[in-house]
């Protein structure tokens, strides 16, 4: 088979690409994307070609460009096209350069693919890449899902060409006349990924020259078990992924599992044998580069540290009178001052409690716990620690930091939010006037 056959073949296996869909292809005006468009276009795809100018090269990247307008115009392919200030955006953001293009480039892509109805975007990475990206991910010590390689599909990012390898790109443009342009880049060993393909792979193939297609195999045969592994999946909720310590304890491997649930969240090797070690250490935790772990009592927590971040330092709000208040974009406070009749009945519901008026005095707080928090819990006698109250039902450790609790004039806790009112703000046989403190989120 040629290298059109090969590729069509691997998109029906895989089902990428419909005969009445349209598709983007990632054009950079290297060998590899330009390839893709001439296989995709001659297979009589409906493909239309995007191009990103990053500015990180000088006159190289206008060249580029340039080359990617001039084929496209004598292909007939429409060419979108955008331009970055890659620089300004890693420096903002505090990324890496190669950070900074990936976010640019993919978000440009969502976007566009929304904007002109696509089906799927179209990405040049061969079975070379591939094998560059299993060998990185021995290397850092990865689970199945990183020995399994680069998808053939992820969401709308689709990848006809891992079938066949770079050697087959260059010859196949070689057969159809066709030039390219080269990134300078790419020909130099600052990055992990250029060592291992212009060093390691070659040495490599001295011991074996199949190794390539060895490991791309391999790959292929460790992405079929990780299909069969998705039995193993955490509850997620609001940011926050829940797995079942009973589930992980009682697998034919623990770890394997435990590799399974958290690779992706950044946690690996050590870590992992750490985190089987001390499961049953409630409130420990260990911290990857985007997520934190935590011990609970029948689960492990993970969460993004940017949303712990963002929870653990949300300000007070003053609430001075009684009236209505948003607390963020989300949340509203209503706080209502009434006589008391004949047939008032105290609140029962957990999200609106009714006090004696006389005895909060304003102004009002409204924030998260602190530590050492105490107060009286309705119908309890004497007064209990906050973290003690919530341990005892049975809240975790993101549930505790983003507890909130409403306090009076002197910083007495009247409300633990959601949890319980105080005994001291109680309604009594001499409560003349209610104060109703309600608390809903808009929608």
């Amino acid at each position: 088979m040629n290298v059109e056959q090969i590729v069509d073949k691997y998109i029906v296996r895989h089902q990428l690409l419909s005969d009445k869909g349209k598709y983007i292809v990632a054009l950079s005006g290297g060998a590899d994307s330009v390839a893709l468009l001439l296989i995709l276009s001659h297979l009589g795809y409906d493909v239309r070609a995007a191009h990103c100018n990053f500015h990180l090269r000088g006159e190289e990247s206008n060249r580029d460009e340039q080359f990617c307008v001039n084929l496209c115009a004598r292909l007939n392919i429409p060419l979108h096209r955008i331009h970055f200030d890659t620089q300004t955006y890693a420096d903002k953001y505090k990324v890496s350069i190669e950070m900074a293009a990936r976010d640019l480039r993919y978000n440009y892509f969502a976007q566009l693919c929304k904007a002109i109805e696509a089906n799927g975007v179209c990405v040049a990475h061969h079975r070379d890449d591939n094998v560059e990206t299993v060998i990185l991910n021995l290397l850092r010590g990865s689970g199945v899902e990183g020995l399994a390689g680069i998808a053939p599909k992820n969401g709308n990012i689709l990848r006809p060409l891992l079938c066949i390898s770079r050697k087959d790109i260059l010859n196949y443009l070689h057969t159809q006349n066709q030039d390219y342009v080269t990134d300078s880049t790419n020909l130099e060993d600052d990055a992990l990924r250029n060592k291992i393909r212009h060093h390691v792979i070659p040495l490599l193939k001295t011991i074996n020259p199949a190794i390539s297609d060895n490991i791309a195999r391999t790959a292929r045969y460790i992405r079929q078990a990780a299909i069969m592994l998705d039995n193993y999946q955490a509850e997620t909720h609001d940011n926050i992924a829940y797995i079942n310590k009973v589930d992980v304890m009682n697998a034919r491997s623990p770890e394997f599992v435990l590799h399974q649930l958290l690779g992706k969240y950044g946690f690996h090797g050590d870590v992992i044998d750490d985190i089987i070690e001390h499961i049953s250490h409630v409130g420990k935790n260990w911290q990857s580069g985007s997520h934190v772990v935590t011990i609970d009592r029948d689960q492990l927590l993970v969460a993004p540290i940017a949303y712990i971040q963002k929870v653990t330092k949300e300000k007070s709000v003053c609430i001075p009178e009684d009236g209505n208040y948003m607390i963020g974009e989300r949340l509203k406070i209503k706080l209502r001052i009434y006589p008391r009749t004949a047939d008032f009945k105290p609140s029962k519901d957990s999200h609106r409690i009714t006090l004696d008026a006389n005895k909060a005095k304003f102004p009002l707080t409204y924030r998260l716990t602190q530590k050492g928090d105490r107060f009286s819990p309705f119908g309890m006698k004497g007064t209990k620690l906050v973290s003690d109250y919530l341990t005892d039902r049975k809240r975790n450790f993101l549930e505790k930091a983003s507890q909130h609790v409403i306090t009076d004039k002197q910083g007495e806790i009247i409300w633990l939010v959601g949890e319980r009112s105080s005994e001291k703000y109680k309604i009594d046989a001499n409560t003349k006037n209610i104060l109703e403190i309600c608390i809903a989120k808009e929608n």
